[in-house]
């Protein structure tokens, strides 16, 4: 009953900050105001428990609704993007890198605990593979909730405030709410979460509702849009999340650590911005959106913040749901090569003692 009376305490802080944001008329209110509320009541040291399964069901909402956008003619059109989508992937592997190696100059730590901590990847998937090569495992979790705090924090109000809203029109595919088949829908998505997760795939709580709903989707089977009240409970559920990352004494851990990850990101999103706008001279996109698919945000953040400006989900999608696999599968491998090459030059990559 304890467990249960943090939790519900927990949802009635985000509520409050959702609604509050919502009066306001921000953009993704629910998100952002059940986080922020949520680190504020964390850090201030009340009895808040993010609720268990709230993120994975949060996750497989989000990934239904962005499933929903990805049309047979729309698959066909991200077809002619493929390379674009390509090369999102590689530059933030580039900008991964080159922060890494920034951090560990200015912060002082080690280059490994500074490569996982920048990578704009899963904070789960970096933080445990951090961990099995002898990293700060601690230090990449509180990096990667900074990180997704000041993404979200400035990316989205940037690009609303820059008047990109409805600069693209790529609609869901239905938007009459059938909840027989929205039941159907949900069984479907949460099979496929279930056979992920099995795998042990990353994110699999947001990939596997998201395949699912484009397989449905772009095969014409429309069987129900999802209510608004339920996705604004999905973004309400993950900023519960993300807010919980936040602690009494998370800004005590590490300050200068933590200063120079603060520093870092905002370069990051400088130097992304700039090769985001790059892409859309060279592709001939819509600029807001390539902004918000080269952000070093994360998959449901960006993604929902292109719904929210009707600003081509799934090119936004594909690009973050690419460079997180990406990421995901070659992080180690990469290091670890790196590591051997550096070896063998007589340079070396330290680790913590």
């Amino acid at each position: 009953m304890r467990t249960a009376g943090r939790a519900l305490l927990a949802l009635g802080v985000c509520a409050c900050g959702g609604a509050l944001f919502a009066a306001l008329g921000t953009v993704l209110p629910w998100m952002l105001g059940a986080m922020l509320f949520m680190a504020a009541a964390a850090i201030a040291g009340w009895p808040v428990l993010r609720p268990p399964g709230g993120l994975p069901l949060g996750q497989l909402v989000v990934g239904m609704a962005l499933g929903l956008y990805f049309t047979a003619p729309v698959l066909h059109e991200l077809l002619h993007h493929a390379g674009a989508i390509a090369a999102g992937a590689l530059f933030a592997l580039a900008l991964g890198c080159g922060s890494a190696a920034l951090l560990a100059r200015l912060s002082g730590c080690d280059y490994l605990t500074a490569f996982f901590a920048s990578l704009p990847g899963g904070a789960g998937e970096m933080s445990v593979m951090a961990d099995r090569m002898g990293g700060r495992a601690d230090w990449v979790a509180a990096a990667h909730a900074l990180r997704i705090m000041i993404v979200v924090l400035s990316v989205p109000p940037l690009i609303t405030w820059s008047g990109a809203h409805g600069a693209e029109n790529w609609l869901p595919a239905t938007r009459a709410v059938h909840y027989p088949g929205l039941a159907l829908l949900a069984l479907a998505a949460c099979s496929g979460a279930l056979l992920l997760r099995a795998f042990n795939t990353p994110n699999g709580w947001i990939i596997g509702p998201l395949l699912v709903t484009i397989a449905l989707t772009g095969s014409g089977l429309e069987w129900s849009a999802l209510p608004r009240w339920m996705v604004n409970g999905g973004q309400m559920l993950i900023g519960c999340a993300l807010g919980s990352r936040f602690s009494a004494g998370f800004f005590r851990t590490a300050p200068r650590f933590l200063l120079c990850v603060a520093f870092t990101v905002l370069l990051s999103i400088c130097v992304a911005a700039a090769f985001g706008a790059g892409l859309a001279w060279v592709t001939g996109l819509n600029t807001p959106t390539t902004l918000l698919a080269t952000a070093p945000g994360g998959v449901a953040e960006m993604s929902l913040t292109a719904s929210a400006l009707h600003l081509g989900v799934p090119l936004v999608t594909s690009f973050h749901v690419t460079r997180m696999v990406f990421l995901v599968l070659s992080a180690a491998p990469l290091f670890a090569l790196g590591r051997r090459w550096a070896g063998r030059a007589g340079r070396g990559l330290s680790v913590p003692q």
